[in-house]
């Protein structure tokens, strides 16, 4: 049991928002947002890895990316289900 991995399967957009996120918390004092130290490695090891396969993270309009990607990912205001607005 040790030996296992748990994977967890995100879009592009969802991992370029959560990347930015993980960075962002990275930059505060993580002491105040997470009470246990033990967490920190595994956030650690998420953002590394999400860095690592979003090459998009260094290109000149990542700032337009992840203004659509938030955009897209955020619920409409007319969506009863609770969604993202898929109409693209």
């Amino acid at each position: 049991m040790d030996n296992e991995q748990i994977t967890i399967n995100l879009t592009p957009e969802e991992a370029l928002v959560l990347s930015d996120w993980l960075e962002r918390v990275q930059m505060t004092d993580l002491s105040r947002l997470v009470d246990d130290e033990a967490v920190w490695a595994p956030i650690h090891r998420l953002a590394g890895t999400l860095d690592k396969s979003l090459s998009g993270i260094f290109a000149a309009d990542y700032a337009e990316r992840l203004d659509g990607a938030r955009r897209r990912l955020r619920p409409s205001s007319d969506d009863d289900a609770g969604e993202g607005d898929s109409s693209g």
